[in-house]
């Protein structure tokens, strides 16, 4: 995810207004009134988790299961190596106090409302920016 903070998100989906013959930036209070005070960065974690939950259930030749499963093969680039997805939702969890998420997503009965409607906290990585 690029580094945008939660107004920047809500800037770039609701897009600029038409007014008087202009194009203008929404101001951060009609931001906030159209998110209804909504954490964007919440909301984002909540479904990366409830994703996370969908992939480790998928069959094994889904094409999507085989990207989130498989490693790459070759070098990477020089320097700070990228975060990748599966690390930054796995680290969300474990900072919501989950173990075993794996053993969760399986047993169904237990586990399927926890990834069905996750809430991060604070803590969770990028909460507040993204």
């Amino acid at each position: 995810m690029s580094h945008l903070n939660s107004v920047q998100i809500f800037r770039r989906i609701y897009g600029p207004k038409y007014e008087n013959g202009e194009w203008n930036s929404r101001t951060n209070r009609e931001l906030e009134e159209m998110s209804k005070g909504e954490n964007i960065v919440k909301w984002i974690k909540g479904q990366m988790i409830s994703w996370l939950g969908h992939l480790e259930r998928m069959e094994e030749d889904r094409m999507s299961k085989k990207i989130f499963t498989e490693e790459l093969e070759g070098t990477r680039r020089m320097g700070r190596p990228r975060k990748r997805w599966k690390e930054e939702v796995e680290r969300d969890l474990q900072v919501l106090g989950v173990r075993r998420w794996r053993e969760l997503v399986v047993d169904r009965k237990n586990g399927r409302t926890f990834f069905d409607r996750p809430k991060p906290t604070v803590g969770c990585s990028a909460n507040g920016r993204i």
